[in-house]
């Protein structure tokens, strides 16, 4: 959370050199110290657009207010809050909207993969596993200890893609147990080589209530397509 702070100060910062000088055009690189004050810049235009996206609410941060801010504290003006209290809220802020969003998460997933198991040809497990199979395959099957080769593409219930090897044309080589989400190690276990299926994921055979950034969330349905090429024994 204290990092994420920081990467809100960053983002201040930024705003309050734009605000004072407004903004640059032709920047010159003329010296050493001109290269790095950009290449700061360049780092924290990064930062900013990652954490404004990853963070719970953060699209909504005003950031004119949190500027105004940094400006004071940074001339060691007196301002609304003590550096004690600013962490104190902002930790019970984040955390709200947090806990908001993994109740949302769970709500929506469960509905989804309750009407998601009615459909034909989907099937669950005893753990609540859900998967349909659009190639059977005929080969055999990994056990907990073997690692596999396998090509997947990952989504959420919204259908958009979090991770996918696929897109990015290259199979993965991976442990079936260990390493894995529980999800995985199980679905695995159930396909042969050569088959292609299709899994969802409750959230706790995912990442649980973790919030892993970006479109994982806490409590969040995971969905993933997986093909077995290859068991590497």
């Amino acid at each position: 959370m204290k990092n994420k702070l920081i990467y809100f100060m960053l983002i201040a910062l930024a705003i309050s050199a734009c605000s004072q000088k407004g903004p640059i055009k032709n920047v010159k690189l003329k010296t050493a110290t001109d290269s790095a004050s950009y290449a700061i810049g360049v780092i924290v235009g990064v930062q900013n657009n990652y954490t404004i996206e990853s963070v719970p609410g953060g699209e909504d941060i005003n950031l004119e207010i949190m500027s105004a801010a940094f400006r004071k504290a940074s001339v060691k003006e007196e301002t609304k809050m003590t550096i004690e209290e600013a962490y104190e809220y902002i930790q019970i802020y984040f955390e709200g909207i947090g806990q908001r969003q993994a109740q949302k998460n769970l709500e929506e997933g469960n509905a989804f993969l309750e009407k998601n198991k009615s459909r034909a040809g989907v099937q669950v497990t005893a753990s609540g596993l859900q998967y349909e199979i659009i190639t059977a395959g005929t080969g055999e099957k990994p056990r907990a200890e073997d690692q596999v080769r396998a090509h997947y593409h990952g989504t959420i219930i919204s259908g958009e893609v979090f991770d996918s090897s696929v897109e990015r044309g290259e199979p993965v080589v991976f442990p079936v147990s260990g390493e894995m989400i529980m999800g995985w190690t199980e679905a695995l276990q159930l396909m042969p080589v050569g088959g292609k299926w299709k899994f969802y994921m409750p959230s706790y055979l995912a990442y649980g209530e973790q919030d892993r950034g970006g479109m994982i969330g806490p409590n969040t349905v995971l969905i993933f397509e997986i093909e077995l090429l290859e068991i590497i024994k």
